[in-house]
């Protein structure tokens, strides 16, 4: 067991007169290609110029499709609105659907979230992906809520919820526990979640960097320096970061599941700066443009 599977939305980001590679669990796949990680993702993509165009951006991150996920009607596409600030709002245009179960060895890891975990009927295949791959891997999922694709909001948590207990790794940004529970701080909020399974739950708040939850205690990191581009998958560089500073410590796997429960507070310390400095990188850049190993083993020497 040596690969991440990734289990969620691709997608063309429309931003203005330019598109984009984009969807969050892709963005997640192509980042961790791009650090030299074996990766599958299992997506549901059409057979047509976007679709091409997707399949061709993950292939040459490294990155494998899993077979039969061309069978959407046509690529999933979000037209993308960014703000002054760099901040930006997805309109979506997608199905989202899976069935049976990958022509994929056990992975040391799976990730999904987003789109992917409340939309149906896809999420209800993922849920049970999820319950499957658990036996072997690490679990790690980040909600990336997007309330435009959500019609019912009760159904949507519970189904946000249910994936938070059964996730070793939550990545959940501070702007999506506010959607989520309105009424409970946001910290209030990732302390219960951190209570009700997962080994660390860590959350991003934009510039005034992350906190992370785990069983020896709560971390604050301050946000890395960057020149902001555009914010467009900071969060998934931020996932991707965590996912392989963990890998690199021997972390990941179910066997290993124990381990990560023990994290201390230094440990996770250095999990969310590799992280912080991976989404520094990429909102440096115009998209979802995650940096490969080159560039961030060159940001962490200049450190």
């Amino acid at each position: 067991m040596s690969r991440a599977l990734v289990i969620g939305e691709s997608l063309i980001d429309i931003v203005g007169a330019g598109e984009h590679v984009g969807g969050s669990p892709l963005n997640v796949a192509v980042g961790l290609g791009r650090l030299g990680r074996g990766v599958d993702l299992l997506t549901h993509i059409g057979d047509d110029a976007y679709g091409r165009r997707i399949a061709e951006h993950v292939n040459m991150a490294g990155t494998q499709l899993v077979p039969g996920g061309s069978t959407a009607v046509r690529t999933p596409t979000a037209r993308v609105t960014v703000d002054e600030k760099g901040s930006a709002d997805y309109v979506f245009d997608l199905a989202w659907e899976l069935s049976g179960t990958p022509e994929v060895a056990p992975p040391l890891v799976v990730h999904t979230g987003s789109i992917a975990a409340v939309h149906e009927p896809g999420c209800l295949a993922v849920a049970a992906l999820v319950d499957t791959y658990r036996v072997s891997a690490t679990v790690t999922f980040d909600p990336n809520v997007r309330p435009a694709l959500i019609v019912d909001r009760d159904l949507a948590r519970e189904r946000i919820e249910r994936l938070v207990e059964r996730s070793d790794v939550v990545k959940v940004s501070e702007e999506d526990l506010r959607w989520f529970d309105p009424d409970r701080p946001p910290d209030v909020l990732a302390r219960s979640w951190a209570a009700s399974g997962p080994s660390i739950v860590a959350v991003t708040m934009a510039e005034r960097g992350a906190v992370g939850f785990c069983a020896g205690g709560e971390v604050r990191i301050p946000a890395e320096p960057a020149q902001v581009v555009d914010t467009v998958g900071a969060g998934d560089a931020f996932m991707v970061g965590l996912i392989d500073a963990l890998w690199s410590t021997g972390l990941l796997g179910a066997e290993r599941r124990d381990d990560l429960r023990r994290i201390g507070p230094d440990a996770l310390t250095a999990a969310l700066r590799a992280a912080a400095r991976l989404s520094a990188l990429t909102i440096a850049r115009a998209g979802a443009d995650l940096p490969d190993r080159v560039a961030v083993d060159a940001a962490a020497r200049s450190t």
